[in-house]
């Protein structure tokens, strides 16, 4: 009998531990950061929302999200200044970390594929 409750207490634990180091739900919230290099500026995040703000440079830029998934989500800027503004960026999320995870994107309907890391910083 003892046997039989020591193996469903451990079983219990197992199966109600949430893994949320693996789940892509914790970064459709909050503040995060691109750090500089790569072909980035550092670039601070905050998503809320369907609304994501950017502040980089001398910029801020507010741009609408639509996840696809968990894993693909498409970019729009609110406000385009220039032709290429005016494109979707299309996001593909490729590596989950426990604070961070690694993309692919593209502008518009380009074949040129830019790589980079957001961490995210708070929720």
């Amino acid at each position: 009998m003892k046997k039989f409750i020591l193996i469903f207490a451990l079983s219990i634990t197992i199966l109600s531990c949430k893994n949320e180091e693996l789940n892509p739900d914790r970064f459709k919230t909050g503040t995060f950061e691109i750090p500089e290099g790569k072909g980035y500026e550092k670039t601070i995040i905050i998503r809320q929302d369907s609304l994501q703000i950017e502040k980089y440079e001398d910029r801020i830029d507010s741009l609408s999200i639509t996840w696809e998934n968990n894993f693909n989500y498409t970019l729009q800027i609110l406000h385009p200044k220039t032709a290429i503004d005016e494109e979707p960026m299309h996001i593909k999320i490729t590596n989950l970390n426990k604070d961070s995870y690694d993309f692919e994107a593209v502008i518009g309907h380009s074949n040129f594929i830019q790589k980079g890391t957001i961490f995210k910083k708070s929720n």
